[in-house]
């Protein structure tokens, strides 16, 4: 459930919506993309009421759904020339949008779309989404579940797409690609948390924040949890991210603990707070 979302896009810009699973982020789109009614309150897409203007609005966004939805049973070309039939346009009408990513699958059109790698089918979505020239895109987690290496390419082709003109809203689970956007909205529980530029969040982070590790990260854990100072205590890859009430916080005073609870091998070092950190605190 939604409570009290307000934020709004520039023209051109790319826009994150950044939170885990079930924090609102797929319903929000829905709403704004004309494909759920919201109990309450007003939204408008290109100056368009996602209500009153709703047929208009479908005409100009291109939408791409969490979940692979186009026809698995037709051809990557089939899929195409249909989406493009709804819309009243042709592939070869705007292909200069699409061609960077359809050169990309081009080796495949006559192979069914059920069949494609998970990267390939991004792709193919992306270009379906694409095929009616929309003055905006809305992308529902479109890299979940992809190699890293499409990831990468996926972003890429955004940053080309937004070159043209098209303003870009995307969510995603993946704190890292929070980095990639323009501006972030962080969302938990169907409340944003704070909305700001990637750097001018992470600059919000109220503490100074350690890396932390150790010979048994379990026991290294528990132990962090358990200390009288501790403010909060997160894995954070092969270290733990560690902040401390205290202003002024000593690391050899918490070695001296960590060693009294067996454990070795022990570094602290400072380093400096992510988005993800950030959102953990919100999140609090």
């Amino acid at each position: 459930m939604l409570q009290n979302i307000s934020f709004d896009v520039k023209p051109g810009e790319l826009f994150g919506l950044i939170g885990p699973d079930g924090a609102g982020k797929t319903t929000l789109f829905r709403i704004l993309t004309t494909l759920l009614f919201a109990d309450e309150g007003i939204a408008k897409v290109t100056d368009l009421d996602v209500v009153a203007d709703y047929k208009a609005i479908r005409n100009s966004v291109g939408y791409m759904p969490g979940k692979f939805s186009l026809y698995q049973d037709l051809t990557v070309e089939e899929n195409l020339n249909f989406f493009a039939t709804i819309f009243g346009t042709t592939i070869k009408e705007n292909y200069e949008l699409i061609k960077d990513i359809y050169v990309q699958i081009a080796p495949f059109k006559n192979r069914r779309a059920g069949k494609l790698s998970g990267g390939m089918k991004q792709k193919l979505a992306l270009s379906c989404a694409l095929i009616h020239k929309p003055k905006v895109l809305f992308l529902d987690e479109p890299t979940t579940g992809v190699d890293p290496v499409s990831r990468k390419e996926f972003w890429d082709m955004l940053k080309r797409l937004q070159q043209k003109g098209i303003t870009i809203l995307v969510s995603t689970p993946y704190m890292d690609e929070a980095a990639l956007c323009d501006r972030i909205a962080l969302i938990q529980g169907g409340k944003i948390l704070e909305i700001d530029t990637p750097k001018a969040i992470v600059k919000h982070y109220p503490k100074p924040i350690y890396n932390v590790r150790a010979n048994n990260m379990y026991q290294l854990i528990s132990s962090l949890n358990s200390y009288e100072h501790k403010h909060s205590v997160y894995p954070f890859g092969e270290f733990v991210h560690y902040t401390d009430t205290r202003t002024e916080f000593n690391p050899k005073e918490l070695k001296m603990y960590l060693e009294s609870k067996n454990l070795s091998n022990i570094e602290i070092e400072k380093t400096t707070a992510t988005i993800e950190d950030t959102f953990m605190e919100l999140a609090k």
